[in-house]
């Protein structure tokens, strides 16, 4: 949520900034400043009539005294649910407005994301290369029939090897995370609606989640509850920045999102994350995330596979984050990249809606933390991705060294027919 002062103070730099990321249209500061001037008007004609009251009760009742402190009390109470509905309607415009993108993000969508870095050698192969949905059914490593069989379309079994793979790919990271010294969390899978509001999934996002009929929903990100996990507190800043990273799987609806080469893994309603995550003061902001971005290039890296790293214009991130770089692997049979890590920084969009504060020492006041998150790392797109860029002419798929120890195997086999 962005501070309404902010938008008060610097109302056309505020917009200059959002207009980045949505229409002029759908814009409207003006209406929001209209807002908080009626709540500030109510609110000083609340302080007056308290004021009055005050005087009131200071002298001897009698009839006409107190006749008059109930008529006060009366105006109170109305102004009080003025209030409560104008600061209910301001919190819900508020709440609609993405973050700030930071000065340095393009405006628009995909078409201006920029490429950064690429990483690694890209495959070239003296055979005819199979796609990871082949690959993956002739080493008999995910079903997919099955999968769709008992959940619906968008649902897969990671089987023998394949599950073997997935967990060597999850003990990898784990690994990575507790050698860096960040404490790991296994969270609950489930959050309430104010938990998925602070993440900023809420209000916009809802129809992509997942509910229960308990008013839950299933995480779509283990960012969402990792970043609840200090709501509502005061953080000693001689701690900061906190470092986490939590396992979860992850369940997101991608209504409508389906296109002709997602099929197989590379998009589903259920994928395996590790996710990390940090609480900083606002001055270590930015070196939290070119660590978390390290980190996220580093776990690739190790894989020994083809990547590169975006960073995203302003319309195509989160609504939540100020700047998102993605770090992307080469899939061959698509001839494209797809995202594995997505490492973003919120600023205090995320603590404004959290109410998560830490006592500034020098100031002796409270102020917002800054949230950032980073995958490190998804799987769904990394198996493809390790099947594709090491399959052999033998159709077998050779396993990064980093994930041998894990997985007790250096290479998947196909089947043998009899």
């Amino acid at each position: 949520m962005l501070d309404i002062n902010k938008i008060r103070s610097e109302k056309e730099a505020v917009k200059k900034a959002l207009l980045k990321r949505i229409a002029a249209q759908d814009l409207d500061l003006d209406g929001i400043i209209a807002l908080d001037d009626e709540r500030r008007k109510l609110l000083q004609e609340v302080e007056i009539f308290k004021a009055e009251r005050n005087k009131y009760s200071k002298t001897k009742p009698n009839a006409e005294i107190i006749a008059k402190m109930k008529t006060i009390g009366e105006k109170i109470k109305k102004l009080n649910d003025k209030i409560r509905v104008v600061e209910n309607d301001l919190k819900e415009k508020l709440s609609a407005l993405p973050n700030l993108p930071s000065e340095e993000v393009k405006p628009g969508g995909k078409e201006n994301n920029q490429m950064l870095k690429i990483f690694g050698k890209k495959p070239n192969f003296k055979f005819k290369p199979k796609d990871h949905i082949e690959l993956a059914t002739a080493l008999d490593v995910i079903d997919y029939q099955r999968g769709a069989k008992i959940s619906g379309s968008g649902f897969w079994v990671y089987r023998g090897n394949g599950a073997i793979l997935e967990w060597a790919l999850l003990n990898y990271f784990i690994d990575f995370h507790r050698k860096n010294d960040y404490t790991f969390l296994l969270p609950p899978f489930m959050l309430t609606e104010q938990s998925a509001f602070t993440s900023g999934h809420l209000p916009k996002f809802r129809d992509d989640l997942y509910w229960t009929k308990d008013g839950l929903c299933l995480n779509a990100t283990s960012e969402m509850m990792i970043g609840n996990y200090h709501r509502d507190e005061i953080l000693d800043e001689s701690d900061l920045p906190l470092k986490y990273f939590a396992y979860s799987a992850c369940f997101r609806r991608e209504a409508g999102s389906y296109r002709k080469e997602e099929r197989g893994m590379v998009r589903g309603h259920q994928f395996n994350k590790i996710e990390m995550f940090h609480f900083s003061k606002p001055e270590q902001s930015w070196q939290s995330f070119a660590e978390l971005l390290k980190n996220a290039e580093k776990l690739v890296s190790g894989l020994g596979l083809y990547f590169q790293t975006v960073q995203l214009a302003a319309a195509d991130a989160s609504v939540a984050m100020a700047k998102t770089i993605d770090v992307e692997v080469w899939l061959p049979s698509m001839a494209t990249y797809k995202e594995v890590s997505s490492v973003s920084n919120a600023l205090d969009y995320q603590a404004r809606r959290g109410n998560i504060r830490f006592k500034n020492k020098k100031t002796g006041k409270n102020e917002f933390v800054h949230t950032l998150n980073a995958s490190g790392l998804a799987t769904s797109r990394l198996v493809p991705a390790i099947l594709e860029q090491f399959q052999q002419k033998d159709g077998s798929v050779k396993i990064p060294k980093v994930l041998q120890k894990f997985c007790g195997f250096k290479k998947i086999e196909p089947k043998k027919i009899a």
